[in-house]
């Protein structure tokens, strides 16, 4: 993959909620161990990559979160 030039830096998604979910991923920023602690000695490129896992992390988790409407309608059926 070929690295692209940034003009500003890509900054640390930490959100300050430094607390680990049963997966072992952050549960403010998403990132693993390994890249929350390795954050400062990826390239931009890596870095690039690790966003992109978070987001999709997230994704993830909100669609797990949200449990099946198995409940009954709010009206009864007239059939």
């Amino acid at each position: 993959m070929a690295e692209q030039l940034e003009f500003f830096p890509l900054q640390s998604p930490c959100r300050g909620i430094c607390q680990t979910d049963e997966r072992g991923y952050c549960r403010g920023c998403m990132r693993s161990r390994e890249e929350r602690f390795n954050w400062q000695n990826f390239s931009d490129a890596q870095k690039q990559e690790v966003l992109r896992l978070c987001h999709q992390r997230l994704l993830r988790k909100i669609r797990a979160n949200k449990a099946p409407s198995d409940e009954e309608p709010q009206q009864p059926s007239l059939f």
